[in-house]
C-alpha cells in the first residue's frame, strides 16, 4: 500500500509527523482501571510516575480520571475533576511534557486544558457530550476521536458488525465532520479505531491489521491503543493484564511499521524501543 502522507500534529511545543511513531504514556488516576486501578490515586505518586514515563520515552502523557473498562459505570464530573486537576497541575509545575486529558465530559476537558493539558482524548469521538467539540475548538488544541460501540457499561455485550471496517471508518469520518463543524481543522484531529471498545478478538485483530488504512479513509493520523488489552490475553492465554507486554509489543511493531502516528501504552521504555526500530525497518 502506498503510504499516505499527512500534515504534522502539533501538541504543545512538539510536532509529530510521518516517519516516527510517538508514545503516549498512560496515567490512570482511578481506583478501578482494568490493569493499574489504584496504583496512582495519590497525587504525588501519579506525578512521579508521569515524570518517569517521560524519562522512559513518552512523548505525551495521557491523564484519565474515569475508568472506561468493560462494564464500568462512570463517575461524575466533580469526582473526575478532583482526580485529574491536581495531577495535571503537579506535572505542569515540573515538566513541559505534552499532556492529554482522557475524558468524555466537556466540563472536565475545559478545566483540564486551563490547568495545563494540551490535547483532548475523547473515547466517544465527539458523539457523546455535544459541547465537547466547541471546547476543543475554542482552546485550539488537537483531539483524539475514538470509535466506541454503545457505552463502556454495555460495549462488550455481543458486539456485531455487518461491515466492521466500514462502520468504524464511517463513525470516525462523522467525528471528523463534527470537529469541522465546530471549527476544529482536520490537521488537529487524530482517529482511533477503539481496540477493545465493543469488539471481539477477531474484530480487534482486523482493526490492528487495517489501522494504517484509516488515514487514507479519514485524512487524519491514527492512534492505536493496544496496551494490555483483553484480546491479547485471549490470544496469549494470559489472564493477568501485566503479562501481556510481548503481545502489546507485537501490535506496536506492526503499527509503527505501518505508519501509525501514535500508540498509547502503559510500558513505555520497552515499547518506545519497539516503535523506534519498527518504524525504521518499515520505512515509515
Amino acid at each position: 500500500m502506498q503510504r499516505f502522507r499527512l500534515p504534522p500534529t502539533r501538541v504543545r511545543n512538539r510536532l509529530f509527523a510521518d516517519g516516527a511513531t510517538a508514545i503516549m504514556g498512560i496515567l490512570n488516576v482511578t481506583p478501578d482501571s482494568f490493569s493499574d486501578g489504584g496504583d496512582f490515586v495519590e497525587v504525588d505518586r501519579a506525578v512521579e510516575h508521569a515524570l518517569a514515563l517521560e524519562a522512559e520515552g513518552a512523548a505525551i502523557i495521557d491523564v484519565g480520571g474515569e475508568s472506561t473498562r468493560p462494564g464500568s459505570e462512570g463517575v461524575s464530573a466533580r469526582v473526575e475533576l478532583a482526580r485529574v486537576l491536581p495531577v495535571i497541575e503537579g506535572i505542569r509545575r515540573r515538566s513541559d511534557v505534552p499532556l492529554s486529558i482522557d475524558t468524555t465530559k466537556s466540563e472536565v476537558a475545559r478545566a483540564a486544558l486551563c490547568a495545563g493539558a494540551d490535547l483532548v482524548n475523547d473515547v466517544t469521538g465527539l458523539h457523546g457530550d455535544p459541547a465537547m467539540a466547541r471546547v476543543v475548538a475554542d482552546a485550539g488544541v488537537p483531539v483524539v476521536v475514538m470509535h466506541l460501540r454503545g457505552t463502556p457499561r454495555t460495549m462488550q455485550q455481543d458486539p456485531e458488525y455487518a461491515d466492521l471496517f466500514g462502520q468504524v471508518s464511517a463513525w470516525l469520518c462523522e467525528s471528523v465532520r463534527l470537529a469541522a463543524e465546530a471549527g476544529i481543522p482536520r490537521e488537529r484531529v487524530v482517529v482511533d479505531p477503539g481496540l477493545g471498545f465493543g469488539k471481539t478478538v477477531a474484530h480487534n485483530v482486523e482493526l490492528v491489521r487495517r489501522a494504517p488504512e484509516l488515514s487514507q479513509v479519514t485524512g487524519c493520523p491514527v492512534l492505536l491503543g493496544p496496551s494490555r488489552k483483553s484480546f491479547l490475553g485471549a490470544l496469549l492465554g494470559e489472564a493477568d493484564p501485566r503479562e501481556r507486554l510481548f503481545g502489546t509489543a507485537a501490535v506496536v511493531a506492526l503499527a509503527a511499521a505501518g505508519g501509525v502516528r501514535f500508540v498509547r501504552v502503559h510500558d513505555v521504555r520497552p515499547l518506545a524501543q519497539v516503535a523506534r526500530v519498527a518504524a525504521v525497518i518499515g520505512g515509515a
